[in-house]
C-alpha cells in the first residue's frame, strides 16, 4: 500500500526533493541543508539529520499547503528541524485515524457530488468495483441528467462491471432517478446504491436549489439516506478546491472527500490544508487510470511519504 501512496505523491515528492537540492534554491542560501547533504553522501539508505527551517518552509509551499498554514507549521520548529520533530507537528493537521467505509444496514445509499471535472462518474465505478470485489451487490443511478454524456459514461462502466443502472433521458428530473434507484435495489435485494449528480459549479443557485431537492427525494425513499454523501475533489485544483468544497458541505452536508488525480499533480500537500479548513475526513485518493486506482487514504502512509521526500537522501 505504501508503494501506491508513493506513486501517487510522485509529483508533490518530486517539487519537494527539488528544493532540497537545491534545484530550487532556498530562501536562505547558507542553510544547514547543503551541510547534511554532503554527510550523508547522498546514499539513498541513509536520510538527512536536519533540514533548516527556511528550506522545509520552501518545500512545504511548493507542496501548495497553504501559506498561512506553512507560517502556523513553521512557528512551531526549531531553526534546524530533525524529521522525527516535523512528523510530529505535521501529524497535528491530520486525523489521528484513518477513516474506514463500513456498510451498516442495505441498502446503504452513496451519494456522490463535486464541480464538472472533477472524475465523479469513474470514482464511482471504482466504488463500485471496491464493493464488487468485496462480493457486495450494486446498483448506479446516473442521476447527472444535466450532461448525455454523463448518463453515456455511467452506463458504459455499469456494462463493464455487470451491474445495473437507472437513467432517464438528458434534462429529465434527477431526482427521480435517485429515487427509482433505491426502489430498485429495495426491490431486488441490492445492498449498495451509489448515486452520480451533475457537475455543479458552487456559485450557481439554481443547480444548488436542485442537488438540495435530490436530497429530499432520497429520503422519501429512505428516510436515512443518503449514508454517505461524498464530495470529489480535483486533486489538480489543490487548495483552491477548498471554497467550493464549503459550499457544497453548507449545501446538503458531505461526510467525507474523495481526491482524484493526485497521481497528476505536485499539489499533494494541499491535502493538509483540506483537512484544516473543511473538519471533513479524506476517505480515498485517486491514484491512476486502473479500477483498481481509487485507494483508502492512509495518514501514516501519506505523512511518512512527505518526509521521505524532505529527509530521503
Amino acid at each position: 500500500m505504501f508503494g501506491l501512496i508513493k506513486k501517487g505523491l510522485k509529483k508533490t515528492r518530486e517539487v519537494i526533493r527539488a528544493v532540497v537540492k537545491g534545484e530550487v534554491s532556498p530562501p536562505n542560501p547558507n542553510s544547514t541543508i547543503r551541510e547534511n547533504l554532503n554527510s550523508s553522501q547522498t546514499s539513498r539508505s541513509r536520510r538527512i539529520g536536519k533540514l533548516s527551517r527556511e528550506v522545509v518552509e520552501e518545500a512545504l509551499i511548493e507542496a501548495d499547503i497553504d501559506y498561512d498554514l506553512v507560517e502556523e507549521i513553521v512557528s512551531k520548529l526549531p531553526r534546524e528541524v530533525k524529521e522525527e520533530k516535523l512528523k510530529k507537528v505535521l501529524g497535528e493537521y491530520l486525523p489521528s485515524t484513518t477513516p474506514k467505509l463500513e456498510i451498516t444496514q442495505s441498502p446503504y445509499t452513496i451519494l456522490v457530488i463535486g464541480v464538472n471535472g472533477a472524475g465523479k462518474t469513474t470514482t464511482i465505478a471504482r466504488l463500485a468495483y471496491r464493493f464488487l470485489e468485496e462480493g457486495r451487490s450494486v446498483i448506479l443511478g446516473a442521476g447527472d441528467t444535466f450532461r448525455a454524456a454523463a448518463i453515456e459514461q455511467l452506463t458504459l462502466w455499469a456494462e463493464r462491471l455487470g451491474v445495473p443502472i437507472v437513467k432517464t433521458r438528458q434534462g429529465h428530473d434527477s431526482a427521480a432517478v435517485a429515487y427509482d434507484t433505491i426502489a430498485k435495489a429495495k426491490a431486488k435485494g441490492i445492498e449498495v446504491v451509489i448515486i452520480d449528480t451533475a457537475g455543479r459549479l458552487h456559485n450557481k443557485k439554481n443547480l444548488q436549489m436542485e442537488l438540495q431537492k435530490m436530497v429530499r427525494v432520497i429520503k422519501k425513499a429512505d428516510p436515512t439516506a443518503p449514508h454517505k454523501t461524498f464530495l470529489v475533489i480535483d486533486g489538480t485544483q489543490g487548495s483552491s478546491a477548498i471554497n467550493q468544497a464549503k459550499t457544497f458541505n453548507q449545501l446538503v452536508g458531505v461526510d467525507g472527500i474523495i481526491i482524484t488525480k493526485l497521481d497528476g499533480t505536485a499539489k499533494g500537500g494541499a491535502i493538509f490544508s483540506i483537512v484544516r479548513e473543511l473538519k471533513l475526513p479524506i476517505y480515498f485518493v485517486g491514484i491512476g487510470e486502473k479500477e483498481t486506482d481509487l485507494i483508502p487514504f492512509d495518514r501514516q502512509e501519506y505523512l511518512e511519504g512527505i518526509l521521505e521526500a524532505l529527509y530521503g537522501t
